[in-house]
């Protein structure tokens, strides 16, 4: 646990150095006059709906619906991620992990849903993890888009996104997507995302991306977002893992925090407990 502490204190003298996304406007978005987009300001609820029954949750280690005795470690990263965002103006949140099978997705779903309980809270949840997307399989979506077309110029937000209660928008993805860092590292992804920010306005978004280990695509997008959380599995992400991740992410953004997922001895049936740092 000390060489963690120390690769974080590390990790954060680093992010410490980085400046900060720099602000089109007061709110970090840019006009539907710059953007010269004809989708209207978003009306939430014109959003198509979906919804997670209590036997979906279940199966799926959607814990954050199932009633205060599951949500509670979610509420408590929600509480802490919230602040720290608020705190720095922050608004996109990449959610990574080391490596593959941490967990990352259902922290991801999880942390959205409970933010989105609290109903003065927008938000947007992405799956950018587009070459092994899972959001669409958790939510059981049988017929989700392909998210890259989001991407496009033309795009309107209310072809991709479900609605679950009024403030809480996911964007998930059919399948992987080819060239996807050059895609996430390109112009096109840029200027979505601010217009999607600009029409829409999401207190957060959150990015659902890829493990760093074994691709190259967050090291080209991790600049438009404002902050990551690192996602480790107990029992199986090694300390030299998780130190070389922050390492990474705090070179190209704001590092969050790191959720120790999988924690089983902390009791529950969910087996996705967490201790957030």
């Amino acid at each position: 646990m000390e060489r963690l502490e120390a690769a974080m204190a590390k990790a954060r003298a680093v992010r410490d150095a980085i400046p900060a996304r720099k602000p089109v406007d007061d709110f970090g978005r840019t006009s539907n006059a710059q953007q010269g987009q004809s989708e209207p300001i978003g009306d939430w609820l014109s959003l198509p709906t979906f919804e997670i029954t209590p036997k979906l949750g279940r199966r799926k280690r959607i814990s954050a619906i199932l009633g205060t005795e599951f949500s509670t470690p979610y509420d408590i990263l929600r509480s802490r991620v919230t602040r720290q965002m608020a705190e720095n103006k922050w608004t996109r949140l990449a959610v990574t992990s080391p490596t593959t099978k941490c967990g990352k997705s259902t922290i991801s779903l999880n942390l959205a849903l409970s933010l989105a309980r609290n109903g003065e809270i927008k938000v947007i949840l992405m799956d950018f993890d587009m070459r092994r997307p899972a959001l669409a399989n958790m939510l059981d979506l049988r017929h989700a888009p392909d998210i890259s077309g989001l991407l496009r110029p033309e795009a309107r937000l209310g072809d991709y996104a479900l609605r679950r209660g009024s403030n809480l928008a996911v964007c998930a993805n059919s399948g992987p997507v080819l060239r996807s860092a050059e895609l996430l590292a390109g112009s096109a992804t840029t200027e979505a995302l601010d217009r999607i920010e600009s029409i829409w306005k999401p207190d957060i978004i959150i990015f659902d991306t890829p493990p760093m280990q074994g691709n190259d695509d967050n090291l080209g997008f991790f600049s438009q977002i404002d902050c990551a959380l690192i996602v480790a599995a107990a029992g199986s992400s090694t300390l030299a893992q998780i130190d070389r991740c922050e390492q990474e992410v705090a070179n190209l953004t704001n590092v969050l925090g790191v959720v120790l997922n999988k924690c089983s001895y902390f009791g529950g049936m969910t087996g996705h407990d967490q201790s957030y740092y």
